[in-house]
């Protein structure tokens, strides 16, 4: 054989001595053989339990030839989109068409369709309309129910329904494949396969279950934003393996029934799908395409947990990967690293330990085993839970394991920790040594903004913690002497930002000398609470009203605002801060964001001369109580003694690039006074 990957055509099956594959893999991504991607690790789990398994990587969609050329599959095709959704591989937030595509040979644009799933199921369904086909990957699961598809700014069907696939998985697919593979050989129709968790069916609505809970239907969900959110709401409540019931959404004539959510993997069902003898790279016939551009981050990372109990409003995987916190052991690990070791090109550093989130470990209490995680609330935020056990033993424990295995010269942790559960554990040994030695250079985090109520809205902490964290995070670079920063992500027109809130930010940034060279909009993406805020202004959770930033001129001024020192953006904000009568941070004082404009100061002088002319009216018009209030002024002080309020109390820089012995100057400078 001319390599140890799957075969991606006819002659590579041939030359196995396969005449007909069990089954045909279709994805949207470019064939990459690396436990970091999917497609990889659902293969070689069905190659490793005796299935002949090929991988139709991004076929051309533009006729049926790809879905016949190997045959049909002896027991189905199996389809997902890829890594990402194809629409925001697609798409940038403000809906212009990507020029690359990172998962895609040479980087290349368009090598997938819009709504991939939808598109490869029609097709295997025109090729062979008796194989089964069933769906999964993060595009199907996410778009598992109605959804608010921001593309077409509407509501569409369940992907089940859209795309006339028979069966789809949602979550990490492990178990729920291996179950129906052996079942599917052992000759079961797809068609009765409607008791496998973790998988969702459609039935016409007279053979509905009983039991379980009803999510307002397609059409009422279309009509009405209220009962959108209340299906987001129990969507999200009942994504629990331990609590979770069977869920059901009526489309017309077909009711999508939804499973319970499948067990996690244990530690030792992780170890053997690390084990598997994946080869970590493309595959060679995109080399001489310039190879995929989306393995770079993670050739020399290691994949250590899953799960997510921070559970970010605008984040995907507490949908998608579940909220529990699983995780590898010890020993997969150093494997792994002695793998990654004798890789030819391997210069010594493994780029990260991680995953949804690095320093997540274990659950993060001891009552979800018996009782499943809560409904409607969060471990960490707005504050930490009282039955948060936050603890990085051993993790730091691997990490130091790590460090010292041969041909290891650095560990880094790039996946992003939390830093307010870093606080929580009252020992600061992984702190320090995080600093010492996992960060190169610069270390990620994402505070994603200062205001409390979007932060709220985020389901992020308050950014007292981010101020905690970076203090204590300077004093132990600086007593290590290591030049080390801090990279912020912050997000802008996030539902709940008001332009005053982005105000609020920018002064936030300035009082803290920190320039975001990046700035994200928020995205609304399928699956996420805070798409259900962006698409109905409720909050699914209490119902109240959300301010929800829509146009593209208030978006272009929030972004503008978090990057107010580029020239470029100078007359955006200035227009920004008219609108909000905040115009008393335009000029030249140190608390000022912006310095005046020609265009800035021919408002001013219309402003006058309008002010000028009216005197003469308001002479005769003068209020019952006498001096007349200036609404900008007041409004101007108001907003001042708000920032202040809030913000600058703390008083101490959170520069993401300065000297290492900030803290220790200002502390100095405070003990002298």
């Amino acid at each position: 054989m001319q390599n140890d990957f799957l075969p991606i055509t006819p002659a590579e099956m041939r030359e196995r001595g396969w005449k007909q594959p069990d089954f045909v893999y279709v994805t949207g991504d470019a064939y990459v053989d690396h436990p970091s991607f999917g497609a990889a690790i659902i293969t070689r789990l069905l190659e490793s339990q005796g299935f002949k398994v090929v991988v139709l990587s991004q076929p051309d969609w533009h006729s049926v030839r790809d879905f016949q050329k190997f045959g049909r599959p002896k027991y189905a095709f199996l389809i997902t989109a890829g890594n990402i959704d194809s629409m925001v591989a697609h798409y940038t937030a403000a809906k212009k068409l990507r020029h690359d595509d990172a998962y895609t040979a040479g980087g290349k644009h368009g090598k997938r369709p819009d709504r991939a799933v939808n598109v490869y199921t029609s097709l295997a369904k025109e090729a062979y309309p008796d194989c089964p086909v069933i769906l999964g990957g993060l595009e199907a699961s996410l778009r598992r129910f109605a959804h608010y598809d921001y593309w077409d700014d509407a509501i569409r069907p369940s992907a089940l329904v859209d795309s006339g696939a028979d069966l789809l998985i949602y979550g990490m697919g492990e178990k729920q494949v291996t179950e129906i593979a052996r079942r599917l050989r052992e000759g079961e129709p797809v068609g009765s396969m409607h008791d496998i968790r973790g998988t969702m069916y459609a039935v016409p609505t007279k053979d509905t279950p009983f039991g379980g809970v009803e999510c307002p239907s397609f059409e009422n969900v279309c009509a009405s934003k209220k009962e959108y959110a209340r299906s987001c709401r129990l969507e999200q409540d009942e994504q629990d393996h331990v609590r979770g019931k069977l869920l059901k959404q009526r489309h017309g004539k077909v009711m999508v029934v939804q499973n319970p959510p499948m067990e996690p993997l244990s530690t030792s069902e992780l170890d053997r799908v690390y084990s598997l003898p994946y080869m970590r790279a493309y595959h060679p016939s995109y080399e001489k395409l310039g190879g995929v551009p989306g393995i770079e981050e993670v050739r020399f990372s290691i994949t250590h947990n899953r799960g997510c109990f921070g559970a970010c409003n605008f984040c995907s995987i507490a949908f998608h990967q579940g909220r529990y916190v699983t995780s590898r052991s010890k020993k997969s690990l150093l494997i792994e690293a002695q793998k990654i070791t004798q890789m030819p090109d391997f210069k010594g550093y493994i780029h990260d330990v991680g995953g949804p989130t690095a320093n997540f470990r274990h659950p993060s209490c001891a009552l979800q085993e018996q009782h499943g995680l809560c409904k409607g609330k969060k471990c960490l935020a707005p504050k930490p839970c009282p039955n948060l056990q936050a603890d990085h033993r051993e993790y730091l424990d691997i990490l130091r394991a790590l460090r010292q295995v041969d041909g290891v010269k650095k560990v880094f942790i790039r996946s992003g920790i939390r830093y307010d559960y870093l606080l929580c554990d009252p020992d600061d040994s992984f702190f320090r040594e995080l600093v010492q030695h996992h960060v190169s250079g610069q270390l990620k985090v994402a505070p994603e903004h200062c205001s409390a109520a979007v932060l709220d809205k985020m389901g992020k902490p308050h950014i007292e913690a981010y101020i905690e964290f970076s203090r204590r995070y300077f004093t132990y670079t600086g007593q290590i002497q290591k030049e080390q920063y801090l990279v912020p992500y912050l997000m802008s027109s996030h539902p709940g930002s008001r332009l005053d809130d982005a105000i609020e930010l920018a002064c936030f940034l300035k009082k803290n000398h920190i320039r975001p060279e990046q700035v994200q909009d928020f995205y609304p993406t399928p699956g996420t609470i805070s798409t259900c805020m962006f698409y109905t202004e409720l909050d699914p959770y209490t119902m109240k009203k959300v301010y929800v930033p829509k146009t593209a001129e208030e978006k272009g001024m929030q972004r503008a605002l978090l990057q107010y020192f580029k020239p470029e953006n100078r007359r955006r904000c200035i227009e920004a801060l008219i609108k909000a009568h905040r115009t008393d941070l335009i000029g030249m004082g140190k608390d000022c964001l912006v310095k005046p404009d020609e265009q800035y100061s021919a408002y001013l002088r219309e402003k006058a001369a309008k002010q000028q002319s009216g005197k003469g009216s308001q002479a005769h018009n003068k209020p019952a109580h006498g001096k007349a209030h200036n609404n900008n002024s007041a409004n101007r002080h108001q907003a001042n003694n708000s920032v202040r309020g809030s913000l600058y109390a703390s008083g101490s820089p959170l520069a993401s690039k300065g000297r290492n012995d900030r803290w220790q100057k200002e502390d100095q400078r405070k003990k002298k006074h």
